[in-house]
């Protein structure tokens, strides 16, 4: 049985990961006022007294518009802190797992994006998240960079959670129709991170085989838009709806501040094949994360 150091406890994934890390052994699992990923000592002092044999970084910066004017402050959580967590991996002789973003590619590829394709992001966000992952490989201790791509989940702030309350308020939504990608429920990451570090175990041979990046997002994919409607086609059991219509606009139509890659639709085949998981289609995923909620 394994120490598992567990940082972002309350955010969608490590919610979800404080259940199925369990089944490896004592989860330690910190919030954002017990370890400041923003600090450098508060990350190095926390990891040595844990001392833990596994670190699961599901802490990050991700609010991706406001990255744009916080960009220090996001490439401090997002950029250096998984450095440290690897370095401090590395003197215990532990591993690291890590969760980054489909963000870190242009969009510009007309099929889903795989392990060896260049990443080139388009955003601080993106930009983060890569310097992220980059600053793991440098130190050399194991560690299993998951990409996953539109998270969202039964609590948090979230696409779902925010359709089904503007449902309840407005009469026609207008959501963008030419961002592709693939909505991922975050019990589903969760579950398959406990399977992964299940089929590895703490097997320094495996760990050195099969570490790396690996893609972890539904599959299929989607615009906005058509979550949004798939979302309200599965919750009609809800009745005190006001919305009558859905509007497809462009990207253009809708301004932020940070640019979106059109399509970053990812292929899960690498971890699939790697240690036998079966990642379920984007509209399975959303059928059981609204059973849950009752909604369906």
């Amino acid at each position: 049985m394994r120490r598992v150091l567990l940082t972002g406890k309350n955010g969608q994934v490590g919610w979800e990961l404080q259940r199925t890390l369990a089944t490896l052994g004592e989860v330690v699992a910190l919030g954002r006022e017990t370890m400041d990923l923003g600090d450098p000592d508060s990350i190095r002092s926390t990891v040595r007294e844990v001392r833990p044999d596994l670190i699961v970084n599901a802490a990050a910066y991700t609010a991706v518009d406001k990255a744009e004017s916080e960009a220090e402050l996001a490439m401090a959580v997002n950029g250096v802190a998984p450095g440290i967590l690897a370095e401090e991996a590395k003197r215990l002789n532990a591993a690291v797992v890590h969760y980054s973003t489909d963000y870190v590619f242009d969009g510009t590829k007309p099929t889903p994006y795989t392990e060896e394709d260049p990443p080139n992001p388009l955003n601080t966000y993106g930009r983060t998240k890569l310097a992220g992952e980059q600053a793991i490989q440098a130190i050399g201790a194991p560690h299993f960079i998951l990409r996953t791509s539109w998270v969202y989940s039964t609590r948090g702030t979230n696409f779902l959670l925010t359709i089904l309350r503007l449902a309840k308020e407005k009469e026609q939504l207008t959501i963008v129709d030419d961002q592709i990608s693939a909505p991922t429920w975050s019990r589903v990451i969760a579950e398959a991170t406990a399977q992964l570090q299940t089929e590895v175990g703490n097997k320094s041979a495996v760990l050195a085989e099969h570490t790396g990046v690996y893609h972890l997002s539904a599959a299929g994919e989607t615009s906005w838009y058509g979550f949004a409607k798939e979302i309200l086609e599965k919750a009609k059991a809800l009745t005190d709806f006001k919305v009558k219509s859905l509007r497809p606009i462009s990207t253009e139509g809708y301004p932020l501040p940070a640019q979106r890659p059109r399509y970053s639709a990812m292929s899960s085949a690498r971890i699939e094949q790697t240690f036998g998981l079966a990642i379920p289609p984007w509209q399975r995923m959303l059928d059981l994360c609204m059973q849950e909620m009752g909604d369906g």
